[in-house]
């Protein structure tokens, strides 16, 4: 993992110079090919990045308590509400720990419980107006932020990087929610 911590890269398996990085060419320079290490972290620091000024934004539009676990766990809801134990399966989490994003969620009025008009046995978590007020603002900060990027690399140039990576990320995995179990979460 990367992390920057004062500043300091803290990357002991690719950083074998605390925080010195040789020289290297540019990295526009003809025929540069960047370390295979590099990559992943790249399009992840372009994920974070247009996460963190998501949540800065949604912050400024009256959802400061916002976290990035709360969207995944509202996309895993669904506009027709879903048990713990199926929101637990789309994030590929325990239902134990989705329980606790969902009581989270709960608490800040994200989201209700309600009994499941099939089976009175199950209880539904469902979306509240501030839950999908949430959603909706995202789907519109993320036009913009996008908006950002064609602004600073190119329509054409946005619309390759997004073709590209469309012919590389395996349609069944291009939109899953369960990335925290990369972090070791069951």
């Amino acid at each position: 993992m990367v992390d920057h911590v004062a500043g300091e890269n803290v990357n002991q398996v690719v950083d074998t110079g605390k925080g010195v990085r040789p020289e290297a060419p540019a990295s526009d320079a003809p025929g540069y090919d960047a370390p295979g290490y590099e990559l992943p972290l790249l399009l992840f620091g372009g994920f974070r990045t247009l996460i963190d000024r998501l949540h800065a934004r949604l912050a400024a539009e009256g959802h400061p308590d916002m976290r990035p676990a709360h969207g995944f766990a509202m996309q895993a809801v669904g506009s027709r509400g879903a048990t713990a134990s199926e929101i637990g399966r789309r994030l590929g989490v325990s239902k134990q720990a989705a329980g606790k994003t969902v009581d989270r969620l709960l608490a800040l009025g994200y989201a209700d419980r309600a009994d499941d008009p099939t089976d009175a046995r199950r209880k539904l978590v469902r979306l509240t107006p501030r839950g999908f007020d949430a959603l909706a603002r995202s789907a519109a900060i993320f036009d913009e932020l996008r908006a950002e990027w064609v602004a600073a690399l190119g329509a054409d140039r946005v619309r390759d990087l997004e073709g590209a990576l469309r012919n590389v990320v395996p349609a069944e995995t291009a939109f899953r929610l369960d990335a925290t179990s990369w972090l070791g979460t069951p």
